[in-house]
């Protein structure tokens, strides 16, 4: 039996870009749990959606009559610093080409996924959707921030001009198991998680962790992102861009140190000013998304850093078990 969804989504084909990525695997998997039967996952391989050409192909081949756009090349401060060309130019062409390819094929409905490195830098704490136009954003992260702010401008003249179904999400930083651990790409969490495993494995008596800890950061649980877009999808057909987080602000010192006790690292943590710290606070007005479709993110912190941090472990005991035979 089906609770919940919206009969007429779970007979619909359904398209996920990056579906087959750390949030994607969620969308998809709460997808098919809510009944929905016909699921394709976009993979690159099959489809680079950076060129015009290979999505014109999805959507002849497919014929999706729902599209989510879960698909970004992102990292963290580091891998924004390295790469703002790529980053900038791959998120702005997936995003334009999917949107006026949905146009062209009469997509019924598109979800756009876009990221809470839209906002400008000093936006007042909560961030609120009607802020989103007052400033530059933070500068590390700008050249990804403004490709995908630029879709939903796109989104918002479409349907103006073509009576598109198009929504647009900004969900704020992720985080939970199967999440990337790469240390030249990985979030803030998962980097600190492997820092203080590994320090705990090696024995070291510090660790450097980049700027001075002060910014603040709101994280979600990936499975209640997966959530909320799944009940975006299903339930809101507005305009307006609606953000999706948790509600609680944490700083990255005291972030670090609820990781550094929950992997059971005691050693020093040295903090290394001279390393950018990004945007100074991020936290989101979530109401919105509780009044248009009703979600709240469910997953206490502290609960969702634990599963994280299991997971990571297994994956090492895994390995390890792997290399000793």
């Amino acid at each position: 039996m089906v609770i919940g969804m919206n009969e007429l989504l779970v007979n619909k084909k359904i398209c996920v870009t990056g579906g087959n990525g750390f949030l994607g695997r969620r969308v998809v998997a709460r997808l098919t749990e809510q009944g929905c039967r016909d699921v394709f996952v976009v993979r690159r391989e099959q489809y680079d959606l950076v060129e015009k050409e290979a999505v014109e192909r999805l959507y002849h081949e497919r014929k999706p009559q729902v599209l989510i756009h879960l698909a970004a090349v992102v990292g963290g401060i580091g891998a924004n610093a390295a790469n703002p060309g790529r980053f900038f130019y791959d998120n702005l062409m997936m995003g334009a080409h999917l949107i006026e390819g949905a146009r062209k094929y009469g997509v019924e409905k598109t979800v756009i996924v876009g990221t809470i490195c839209a906002y400008p830098k000093f936006t007042p704490v909560p961030f609120k959707e009607e802020d989103l136009w007052n400033g530059f954003p933070e500068e590390t992260n700008a050249p990804y921030g403004i490709a995908k702010k630029a879709l939903l401008v796109q989104a918002q003249a479409y349907r103006e001009q073509y009576g598109m179904n198009i929504i647009y999400l900004l969900p704020v930083n992720l985080y939970g198991p199967a999440d990337n651990f790469d240390p030249q790409s990985s979030h803030v969490i998962p980097a600190l998680i492997k820092k203080c495993v590994d320090a705990v494995e090696a024995g070291q008596e510090k660790i450097e962790v980049w700027g001075t800890g002060n910014p603040t950061r709101e994280f979600l649980f990936v499975d209640d992102a997966a959530e909320g877009i799944v009940l975006a999808t299903e339930r809101y057909d507005g305009r307006d861009p609606v953000n999706l987080g948790s509600g609680r602000e944490i700083s990255i010192r005291e972030l670090t140190n609820v990781i550094a006790q929950e992997t059971g690292y005691r050693g020093e943590i040295v903090w290394n000013a001279t390393k950018p710290d990004g945007q100074p606070r991020r936290a989101l007005d979530t109401s919105r998304a509780e009044k248009l479709f009703g979600f709240r993110a469910r997953t206490p912190f502290v609960e969702g850093l634990r599963r994280t941090i299991a997971w990571y472990l297994t994956c090492l005991a895994t390995e390890s078990a792997a290399v000793a035979r």
